[in-house]
C-alpha cells in the first residue's frame, strides 16, 4: 500500500481536529481532497450550489460552535467565489479554514486556463494565507493555518495545487493537539485604577456594549446598578446584553431606536465595552473610555481619554471593588423614561388596524415570529431591512442566537448562514429571515436545503424592493430609482424545488402561516408579501437628511415598531424609586 497522499494527510488531520464537514463544490483540482473525504469516516462533504454559500455556512457554524469550520473551492473561479463569505467570516471573528485549490503547479505563472493567484487574492480577508509549494511543507503549514484561525479568531486560507494534493506525503502525520481554549486578557493594574478613578469622578456614566460582553452580563449589570448607568448596545451586542436588563436604553447606529443616542451624548463618561462600533458619527468623540481584549481596536473609532487592554469580564471584575456606589440616579431614570416614551410613539406603526392593512406591514410578522419561535432558536438575518426587523423585534433571552453579516454587510447571507447553523445544530430550530433581494441573489441554495433535507425555515420578507437602498436614496434626497422590481412568487419557486411553501398576502393569515411553517417537519419557506413603503429611519438624522426626506415625496417612512421591547421599557420604569 502506498504512503498517504497530501490530501489524505490533510483530511486525516482535520478529522482528528474535530472537523465534521467541508462545505463546497467538488471538481477539478479538488478531486484528490474530495476523494480523501469519501474514504474517511467521520467527515462529510456538504455540497452547495455556490462556493460563496460554502463560506457563509462555515462562518455560521464557526460562530455558533466556536470550533474550526472548513470550506473549499476548486481552482480559479471555484475559489474566488469564496471571497464574499470569507470577508464576512473574517470580519465576524469566525475561525474558518478555506481550502483554495490551485492549478497544476508546473503551469503556475504561464497564464494557464483558470489561473489566478489565490495567495494574493485572499490576503485582505484572512489572517493567514499561504500556498503549499512542496509536499514536505505538510502537515506543518496546515497546523499553523488551523491554529491561527482558532487563536486569532478569523480566516486562514491554504492554497494547494491539485497535483500536490495527489502527491505522496513525505512527512508523518503527527498527532499534536490544537489550542482551542483561549486565555483571557487581564488588564494592567494601573489601567484598572485609572478606570475606577474616572468612573468615580463622573456624575453620569453610560455603558455601550458590543459582542465582547458575551460572558460578562452579570458584571455589566453589577456595574450599572452600582453607578446607575443606562446601558445601550450595538446590533452584535444585543443578544448578549439586552435580556434581564433593567437599565436598557436601546440601540444606537443606523438601525437604532430608543434613548441610547441621547443617553450617550448626555453622559459625562461613556464606557465602550467590547465593541468595535464602526459608526463614529453616532459616538460623542469625547469623554470616552474603551475596554477591549484587542489593543489594536482601541481609539480606532473615537478619541478616548483612556484605553483599557483587557477582557471585559476580567476588567469589570477587577474594577468593581474600586468603584464607589453613586447615590444620584436622576440621569438613569430620566433616560429610562425617555426610552419608554420614544418606543411608545412608534409602537402604533405595527399595531394600528394591523389585521386589515394590505400589503402586510413587515413589523407585524416580525413581531409574531419573535413570539412563536423557540426559546433557543437560531435566527440568520439578511442585510437590509431584515436587519431592522431583527434589531427591533427579536427578543434575546441568553439562549437564542442571531447571526448576520453585521460587519461586512453583504446581501444574501441569511440562507447560507442558516445551512451552516442547521448542520451545526440539527435538532435546533433555525430560521432564516431573508429579504427578497438577498434570497434572489443566492436562490440556488434552496436546492442545497432540499438536497440535505435541512429543516430550515426560510421566512421571506417579499416587498419587491431593495428597501434599504431605497431608504438611503431618500435620506440623500434622491428619488428612488431601480430599487423596485416586479413581484416574484417565491413560494412557487420553492415548491418547484420540492420544498413545502406557504404564500401569505393577507395579515389575517400571518399567525397561522408562521405556526404551520415552524411546526413543519422539514424544510419550509414562507413567502410574506409585505409593504415596500414600510421603511425605518435612524434614531438621529441631520437637518440635511431631513431635507432629503422632504424631497422624496410620495413615500411612507415609518419609525418602525419595537415589539416586546416596549413592554421591557415599561417594566423597567418600575425600578425607578417613588419619591
Amino acid at each position: 500500500m502506498r504512503n498517504p497522499t497530501v490530501a489524505d494527510q490533510l483530511i486525516g488531520i482535520l478529522r482528528r481536529a474535530g472537523v465534521k464537514r467541508i462545505y463546497g463544490l467538488v471538481g477539478d483540482s479538488l478531486n484528490p481532497v474530495v476523494d480523501a473525504v469519501r474514504r474517511t469516516d467521520g467527515i462529510e462533504w456538504v455540497h452547495v450550489r455556490n462556493e460563496e454559500a460554502a463560506a457563509f455556512a462555515a462562518a455560521a457554524e464557526a460562530q455558533l460552535t466556536g470550533r474550526l469550520a472548513v470550506c473549499a473551492g476548486s481552482c480559479g473561479p471555484g475559489n474566488t467565489h469564496l471571497i464574499q463569505g470569507l470577508y464576512d467570516a473574517h470580519r465576524s471573528g469566525a475561525p474558518v479554514l478555506a481550502l483554495a485549490s490551485h492549478i497544476t503547479s508546473k503551469q503556475i505563472g504561464t497564464g494557464f486556463f483558470q489561473e489566478t493567484h489565490p495567495e494574493r487574492v485572499f490576503t485582505d480577508c484572512s489572517d493567514y494565507c499561504e500556498m503549499v509549494g512542496n509536499p514536505a511543507q505538510m502537515p506543518r503549514v496546515l497546523r499553523i493555518a488551523m491554529q491561527r484561525a482558532l487563536g486569532h479568531g478569523g480566516v486562514s486560507v491554504l492554497v494547494i495545487p491539485g497535483d500536490l494534493a495527489d502527491a505522496q506525503a513525505p512527512n508523518p502525520t503527527e498527532s499534536g493537539d490544537l489550542v482551542t481554549a483561549l486565555g483571557r486578557v487581564v488588564p494592567p493594574a494601573e489601567q484598572v485604577e485609572a478606570l475606577a478613578k474616572r468612573v468615580n469622578t463622573a456624575e453620569k456614566v453610560m455603558l455601550f456594549c458590543g459582542a465582547g460582553v458575551r460572558d460578562a452580563h452579570a458584571e455589566v449589570m453589577e456595574l450599572a446598578g452600582k453607578v446607575h448607568s443606562p446601558i445601550g448596545h450595538s446590533l452584535r451586542g444585543k443578544e448578549w446584553i439586552q435580556f434581564d436588563n433593567p437599565y436598557d436604553v436601546g440601540m444606537s447606529g443606523l438601525l437604532g431606536y430608543g434613548a441610547c443616542y441621547d443617553a450617550m451624548h448626555e453622559a459625562d463618561l461613556v464606557l465602550l465595552l467590547g465593541t468595535d462600533f464602526p459608526y463614529d458619527d453616532f459616538l460623542p468623540q469625547a469623554r470616552t473610555v474603551q475596554v477591549d481584549h484587542d489593543a489594536g481596536r482601541i481609539g480606532a473609532r473615537t478619541v478616548v481619554e483612556l484605553g483599557v487592554h483587557g477582557d471585559v469580564r476580567e476588567t469589570l471584575r477587577a474594577v468593581l471593588p474600586l468603584v464607589k456606589a453613586k447615590q444620584q440616579r436622576s440621569y438613569l431614570d430620566r433616560n429610562l423614561r425617555k426610552h419608554a416614551k420614544s418606543l411608545e410613539t412608534v409602537v402604533s406603526a405595527y399595531t394600528r388596524n394591523v389585521e386589515r392593512q394590505v400589503p402586510i406591514h413587515p413589523e407585524y410578522p416580525a413581531s409574531l415570529l419573535d413570539d412563536l419561535a423557540d426559546d433557543d432558536a437560531v435566527f440568520t438575518v439578511d442585510t437590509g431591512m431584515c436587519n431592522v426587523w431583527a434589531a427591533r423585534y427579536l427578543t434575546p433571552n441568553g439562549r437564542r442566537r442571531v447571526i448576520g453579516s453585521f460587519r461586512h454587510g453583504t446581501m444574501a447571507n441569511a440562507l447560507p448562514h442558516a445551512i451552516g447553523a442547521q448542520f451545526a445544530y440539527p435538532g435546533r430550530q433555525v430560521i432564516s429571515m431573508s429579504g427578497d433581494g438577498g434570497l434572489a441573489m443566492l436562490m440556488g441554495e434552496l436546492l442545497t436545503v432540499k438536497l440535505h433535507d435541512l429543516p430550515v425555515k426560510t421566512i421571506v420578507f417579499n416587498n419587491s424592493s431593495l428597501g434599504m437602498v431605497k431608504l438611503e436614496m431618500m435620506v440623500d434626497g434622491f428619488p428612488d430609482y431601480q430599487t423596485d422590481h416586479p413581484p416574484v412568487d417565491f413560494a412557487a419557486i420553492a415548491r418547484a424545488a420540492g420544498i413545502h411553501a406557504i404564500r401569505i398576502e393577507k395579515p389575517g393569515d400571518v399567525r397561522s402561516g408562521l405556526e404551520e411553517a415552524l411546526a413543519y417537519n422539514g424544510p419550509c419557506l414562507v413567502d410574506l408579501v409585505t409593504d415596500s413603503n414600510a421603511l425605518s429611519i435612524p434614531p438621529h438624522i441631520s437637518p440635511e437628511q431631513v431635507k432629503g426626506f422632504a424631497f422624496s415625496a410620495g413615500r411612507t417612512v415609518l419609525d418602525g415598531g419595537v415589539g416586546k421591547m416596549l413592554d421591557l421599557a415599561r417594566a423597567n420604569l418600575r425600578n425607578i424609586p417613588r419619591p
